[in-house]
Formats: structure tokens, C-alpha cells, sequence
């Protein structure tokens, strides 16, 4: 199926592993040219850099400046046009002390990660997106719409990320241009699987094998498994590109069947 995506261009952040990473090949594998927007610019984005359609730019978002600095150098790696948004950047810790444990820093730190640096990139380069008609594509969670107290500030900055995209939606649609969110459970990346991922924390905390955490987590699923960081690409590919040019303020839920609910 042609996507029509090729000769586009596209700014992905979080983009150096994980998710992030597979977003950047997938679309620089259908001929978009991609700024990738990350701290650190790891072995793998740069591998991907070399082809020409990959450009890296190292930004922390973190900060309130980091997003206009990531698409002042986003407009000068691709002139000026940027067709394709996918925010991406997020971070999760599990809370094993419980909600008493989590501290007001740790709160601001969570909802400037999974909220404000969406709100805040959104906001810088909504005005490119308006010349060319573009796309908005958030990676949410699942845990918008359920609640983890393990992860209570994560899911409760992942509610306000869904809500706000379907607010914009609903602005911006009538001016062409559309937004949409993706929301996985459970990943095969760092995040879960990584050196002082969830499952590691969590089994410490627990007695318990990070492996078995990681079979508890998919253990009530219809598909007993992670989602592949490039499942959910292909995703972002589809709700890019003119296929979905009807898809707007829309949720698109990949999880392997864990919310059993209507």
C-alpha cells in the first residue's frame, strides 16, 4: 500500500531508542525526511543519519526553551516545511513507596516530560504545520484510561496528554490539520525491559525475576506478549500519511488486548 508519504517531512522526538528510534526508519524507510529530536544522539540514530534523510538534533525538553530550539533547528535541517509531527518523548518511574513517596519535584518532573514537553513542541510548530495542511501523531499510553497506582503520576500525565489532543483536534481540524494519538501498553524497550526498567524495579521491590514481572504484565492479554517498538510504527505511518486523511481526534489503542473493556 503506498502511503503517500514519500517527499515529506517530519519532526519525531524522543527519538534516539525505543519507540522513537522506530518511528524515525519507519518514515525515513518510506522517503520522509526526519528530524530527530533527542538529548543524547545514540549509535543507532546516527547509523540512521548516514542515508541523509535522518537529522539529529540534540535538544533536552526537559527545559521551557528546549522546544523552540528543536524547531528553530528542525526549520533549518529540512527549509522550512514540516508536514509531520510524532511526539514521542515521555518517561516513567514506577512509585514502589506508594503515593506518599512521590514528592512535588517528581510530580513537575513527570508532567513536564509526558505533558508540558508535548504541549510546549506542539505549540512551536503548530504554525508550519498550518502552511501545509500536517499531521499531528502523540504517542500516549494506555494508561490515560487506565489508571496504575504504581505509575499514579505517569498515568495521571498521560490522561491530561489525551485530553488536551482531542481539545486541539477539535481546534485545529477545520484548518487541515488533524491529531491523533496512539496509546500502547506494555513495549518491548529500555522503558520495561532496560537496566532499571519497570520490570527490573518492580521484581526488586517485590522478590520477584524481572521476567516474571514481565510475563505478569502481559499474563491477562489475548496475545501473552510486548508490543514491537515497530508495531507501533507502522502505526504512526497509517495516521500520517492521506489514507487517514478522515482520522482525526482519535485514540488507536495497541495492547494486545489488556483493556478488556468497552
Amino acid at each position: 500500500m503506498d502511503l503517500r508519504l514519500s517527499g515529506r517531512t517530519a519532526l519525531v522526538t524522543g527519538a534516539s531508542r525505543g519507540i522513537g528510534l522506530a518511528i524515525v526508519r519507519a518514515l525515513a524507510g518510506e522517503g520522509v525526511r526526519v528530524a530527530a529530536g533527542a538529548r543524547t544522539t545514540t549509535p543507532e540514530l546516527a547509523a540512521l543519519a548516514a542515508d541523509g534523510l535522518v537529522h539529529p538534533v540534540t535538544v533536552d525538553l526537559r527545559t521551557a526553551e528546549g522546544a523552540a530550539t528543536l524547531v528553530e533547528q528542525t526549520t533549518a535541517a529540512l527549509g522550512g516545511r514540516l508536514d509531520i509531527l510524532v511526539n514521542n518523548v515521555g518517561a516513567a518511574h514506577p512509585r514502589i513507596g506508594g503515593f506518599l513517596s512521590v514528592t512535588d519535584e517528581q510530580w513537575l518532573d513527570t508532567l513536564t516530560i509526558n505533558l508540558l514537553s508535548a504541549v510546549r513542541v506542539t505549540r512551536a510548530a503548530l504554525p508550519l504545520l498550518l502552511d501545509g495542511g500536517g499531521t499531528i501523531v502523540t504517542i500516549n499510553s494506555v494508561n490515560s484510561s487506565l489508571p496504575d497506582p504504581l505509575v499514579i503520576d505517569y498515568s495521571a500525565a498521560k490522561a491530561a496528554l489525551a485530553n488536551f489532543s482531542k481539545s486541539l483536534s477539535k481546534e485545529i481540524g477545520p484548518r487541515g490539520v488533524r491529531v491523533n494519538t496512539i496509546s500502547p501498553g506494555p513495549v518491548e524497550t529500555d522503558l520495561w525491559l532496560g537496566a532499571g526498567g519497570v520490570a527490573e524495579t518492580v521484581g526488586g521491590a517485590g522478590g520477584l525475576a524481572p521476567e516474571d514481572v514481565v510475563k505478569g504484565a502481559v499474563g491477562g492479554t489475548a496475545t501473552g506478549r510486548f508490543t514491537r517498538p515497530d508495531e507501533v510504527a507502522d502505526l504512526v505511518l497509517l495516521l500520517a500519511g492521506d489514507r487517514a486523511g478522515n482520522v482525526t481526534g482519535a485514540d488507536i489503542v495497541i495492547d494486545g488486548g489488556l483493556i478488556s473493556t468497552l
